[in-house]
């Protein structure tokens, strides 16, 4: 099982969020969320779950490996998963 997650430093809503993600593929990501963390499907982000902080501790219990924030995103690209937001257009002069 690959399944990382970094620290709980990002904020929103007033909490602390983690990323979760799979390193091997989304079904072992969904499997081990639903296992584990009890977090509904509908929260995938497309790559990955955010996670509040008073889940971090759950889900490295349950196996998911801590690592920092760029060293998730770099095996998230090295494994071909991470989803990249569409770029837009330049604005055209005239």
């Amino acid at each position: 099982m690959a399944v990382l997650i970094d620290s709980p430093v990002w904020p929103w809503r007033g909490r602390r969020w983690s990323h979760l993600v799979s390193d091997v593929s989304y079904a072992e990501l969904h499997a081990f969320v639903a296992a584990e963390l009890g977090i509904p499907r509908r929260a995938f982000q497309g790559d990955h779950y955010d996670v509040p902080e008073d889940l971090y501790d759950v889900a490295v219990a349950a196996g998911a490996q801590p690592v920092e924030c760029r060293e998730l995103l770099q095996r998230l690209l090295a494994a071909g998963l991470r989803l990249r937001k569409p770029r837009r257009p330049a604005a055209s002069a005239g």
